[in-house]
Parts: structure tokens; sequence; C-alpha cells
């Protein structure tokens, strides 16, 4: 799955199986479940590629894109025997569905984001077949994926940011998930990053050079020896063999929007819970959900980039050119790439099918505070775009 670090000890949170949410009943309605219903109809065919199994049709039937591809060496998820600093596992998204692929693993990981149910995960086979299958995975996957620490207590997405040896294997205790309110000093432990990021450095592209047994007292060492990135990268080149992934990068900028999709989902799903839990009504506990969502979806607490970012890929542009634009041609998804990530401080998640199905009483809310808050070009944009906000 997406997490890159265990949580010892997580265990389902109950709020999931409260009605009416029912999570591990209900049949999820996301872009997989959408994908499976038309492969077993014979609507869609997945082409089976000898080097990459169904990874690059799968990419194709979600509207994925390679340029979203980021590399993670940290030995901290499902197919732990497959991933190494040499192997580092591919992860792949748009806005939503998370695709990771391992080399030579016999299965693919999927997660995608139900609009009433959260996270959704799936595997599925790499073994050629006439009709592929996505398997529906829950309890193996909600170990990590249902975490208070980790997700706000649903089920959901995980960016994390571990210390590892130079085989990959986690020497602390990781640095907790990863959103765009982590100062960029502590992220992408455990992951490639390609890209120009400038200094302070991130903890991307570097490890412990001993393995963990041979290191004795790990916070000692770690006080002693810090593991941080010394300059950017544009290449992997010389790190391992980068012919058996779709592309040869781990896109900085891919993995900045990452930090800040994963984290609103989740919030969207909290939100959606607690007001489907109290009736459709903000109680007390949907609020304080509705809060929590739109100080995410406004970068209340990002940190700011230490210098201007570039990437390595395409997915800038790719990003970008999605939209929607308003009639001065602006959009949500704009890239500043200086100070902050985005160039208008207002997730573009506003526009997904999950934020679109959250419960009335919470999206008049949401739209009542961002009325109240954002400066009047962005409430322009939204005007433009999205047509059930206010126009007054």
């Amino acid at each position: 799955m997406l997490a890159l670090g265990v949580v010892a000890g997580a265990q389902m949170a109950s709020i999931a199986e409260q009605d009416p949410i029912n999570y591990s009943k209900s049949l999820p309605a996301d872009p997989v479940a959408q994908l499976q219903q038309k492969i077993d109809s014979g609507a869609a065919t997945l082409a089976f590629d000898e080097a990459h199994g169904y990874l690059p049709a799968v990419l194709n039937a979600l509207s994925v894109p390679v340029s979203s591809q980021g590399l993670v060496f940290s030995r901290t998820s499902l197919q732990v025997d497959r991933i190494a600093p040499w192997t580092p596992r591919a992860i792949y998204f748009n806005d939503d569905v998370y695709v990771g692929w391992v080399q030579g693993g016999p299965i693919m990981e999927i997660a995608a984001a139900d609009p009433t149910l959260g996270g959704v995960f799936y595997t599925l086979s790499q073994e050629k077949t006439e009709r592929p299958r996505f398997e529906r995975q829950t309890h193996t996957c909600l170990q990590c994926h249902d975490s208070s620490s980790s997700t706000g207590g649903v089920p959901g997405f995980i960016m994390r940011s571990v210390v590892t040896d130079r085989y990959g294997y986690p020497v602390a205790s990781d640095l907790g998930a990863t959103t765009d309110q982590t100062a960029m000093g502590k992220r992408w432990g455990g992951w490639y990053v390609t890209g120009t990021m400038g200094d302070p450095p991130h903890m991307g592209n570097v490890f412990v050079p001993k393995l963990a047994h041979e290191i004795g007292n790990v916070q000692s060492y770690l006080a002693q020896n810090k593991i941080v990135s010394t300059h950017d990268v544009s290449s992997l080149k010389d790190r391992f063999d980068v012919d058996p992934y779709l592309a040869p990068h781990s896109d900085a900028v891919a993995l900045l929007v990452l930090a800040h999709q994963t984290y609103v989902h989740n919030l969207m799903t909290r939100a959606g819970y607690e007001a489907r839990i109290a009736g459709g009504q903000l109680d007390a506990r949907a609020k304080g959900a509705a809060d929590r969502l739109v100080s995410g979806m406004t970068f209340a607490k990002q940190a700011l980039l230490p210098a201007p970012a570039k990437g390595t890929s395409t997915f800038a542009e790719e990003f970008q050119a999605l939209g929607p634009r308003d009639r001065q041609g602006r959009s949500l998804r704009d890239l500043d790439l200086n100070e902050r990530v985005f160039k208008y401080p207002l997730s573009y998640l506003i526009y997904s099918d999950s934020f679109n199905a959250l419960p009335q009483a919470v999206k008049s809310y949401v739209y009542d505070r961002l009325r109240t808050e954002l400066s009047s070009d962005i409430l322009q944009i939204l005007r433009d775009t999205k047509p059930d906000f206010p126009q007054s």
C-alpha cells in the first residue's frame, strides 16, 4: 500500500464500521471498482506487458500519469522482501488513485479515494489472465492505513519519512506522516528525490551506511551523524539501474503535491464520516472535523519552501494543464514553487468526487468559511469553476 512506515499495533478504527459507514460491508464506487465493472462486462480490457505486467495498462485505464512517479527504497511496504535502495518501489498517482509497483512483484498495490468510504485498497495479480481482477483488501492494509496517528483514524493514505540503513531497513522510529505542514528537513527519508530544492536539505536520497544491527545506540548515532541530502540530484542512474522503470526520475514537485493530497483526502474522509454518523448534521465532532478540513484545504499551516523547487519530469506542466480555469485563465492547480507549492491557497481537491460527495451540511459550512476567509481572486476562481459554489 502507500504507507512508508509500519504503525505498530495499529487497529482498524471503530468509526469506519459504525452505521451508516459500514466500511467493510459496503460496496465501493471508486475508480478502481468502476474499472473492474467494465472488465467484468467486457467493456474494458487490460493489456499485459512482459516487463511490467499490468502496470502500463492500469495507469492508462485510470488516467494516472507516468510523470507522477516517485521511488521509495525503504523496506516498509507489503512487498518488503523485493524493495531496496537498488530496487525501489514506484508509486504513481492522480487526484483519486495511487498505484504501487515493485520489480518482479507478484502483485500490484492500488489505493483509491472512494467518495463515501475514503481509502479503499486493492491488489492485482501480475499473472497474465483473460480478465484481471482487483482484489479488495481490508485488514491486511488497514493495520497501517487506519491509524489515529497517520490517517486521522479513518481508512486513508500515508506518506512517510524514515531513516534506513544501506539495505533499506528502518533503523529508527519513523518521523510520522508527511503533509504539507512537515518541515522540509524532515521529509523524504527512504525516498529518492530528483530535482532542485535548495537549502536546508531534505532527507531524500541518503541512508545510514551501516546496517541496523551494526549501529548500537541508534539515537546517539543519529545525533552525531545527520542523515540529510547534501545536494540536489538530477539523475539516479549512478545509484541503481533505472531501465526497468517507466521513467528515470522521482520528481520533487510530484512528491510535494503528493504530501498535500494524501493529507487532504484523509481530512475529507473524517469530515464525511463524522457528519454521516451524526445523521447528516454538524454536531461538535463533525464541526471539528470540518474545521480541520478547511485548515488543510487552505494551507493554513503549510511549511514554506526553503528555496525555489523544480522537478525533472513533465509532471508540473501536466498537472497544471488539467485545470479548470476561470475567465482570467487562473486555476487552483497553478503552482508557485518559489515560497510555497501552490499559487492560490485553496486545494484543487475541492473539485474531487470526495469533496462533492460530502454531506450538504459539511459543504455548506466549508463554503461559508471560504467566503469569509478567502481573497476575492480565489473566490472568483471558485465562482467561475465550481457550479455549486454560491455566487453572492
